[in-house]
């Protein structure tokens, strides 16, 4: 991370007008920065808010000028990808809020599970969906390790090598990873479990201000030595 300002995004659950504007914010925030400049986002792009089509759309679109941009996964991508393979039951999505990812796909899903079989659902759910959208989904990383930060939708389970950290504790630790914020041999910036308004515990940082409710989505600027805040 030499010579690089790092602006990490918590979780955006289909809030695209929030996202719009913190974007901005980091422009203005950039503008005086002379280093590279990456965005990290921090998966769960979609379910609960009410534009999850237009975020992915959105983060298909380059960044915004002067940025480099890394999408990471998010548990509520891989479960989207299970319900779409067929390895798990639509309705084990919707009780996560699929029903919004789909709405914004034009897709009423309380009409359409009165209205058909599980399988043709999911035939007519495929249909709306872009193929490039289910590609990036498909294509998402799940960590980026440097040597003092690490970056993940979750977090990381305590004791464990980064190499060998498994993609489940990844995308959905909690209580075993806060519990141990405070022996962290590196400082993780994460989202996954809302809070209310970010801040450092121990080497951890959450981000995630349950935008889909609060309609403040959050964001920290890394460069040097100092880390900033930034919410809409």
């Amino acid at each position: 991370m030499t010579n690089l300002a790092v602006y990490a995004i918590g979780d955006v659950h289909g809030c695209h007008d929030e996202l719009l504007t913190l974007e901005r914010k980091i422009v203005a925030d950039a503008a005086g920065i002379e280093a590279r400049k990456l965005i990290i986002m921090l998966g769960d792009y979609v379910d609960r808010g009410p534009a999850s089509s237009q975020v992915i759309e959105h983060l298909l679109a380059p960044p915004p000028a002067g940025f480099e941009r890394i999408c990471l996964a998010g548990n509520h991508e891989l479960i989207m990808l299970e319900a779409l393979d067929g390895r798990i039951g639509l309705r084990e999505w919707n009780d996560l809020g699929a029903a919004a990812t789909l709405h914004s796909y034009g897709i009423d899903y309380d009409h359409l599970r009165r209205a058909l079989s599980p399988d043709e659902q999911l035939h007519v759910i495929l249909s709306a969906i872009p193929p490039t959208h289910i590609a990036f989904i498909r294509s998402l990383p799940i960590l980026i390790d440097s040597d003092d930060h690490v970056f993940v939708h979750a977090g990381i389970r305590p004791g464990i090598e980064i190499k060998k950290q498994m993609d489940h504790d990844l995308l959905f630790i909690r209580s075993e990873f806060f519990e141990s914020a405070h022996l962290l041999k590196k400082w993780v910036v994460h989202g996954h479990t809302p809070v209310e308004r970010s801040r450092l515990d121990g080497r951890r940082l959450n981000l995630d201000t349950g935008a889909f409710q609060t309609g403040r989505l959050t964001a920290a600027r890394i460069w040097g030595n100092k880390g900033r805040i930034l919410s809409t």
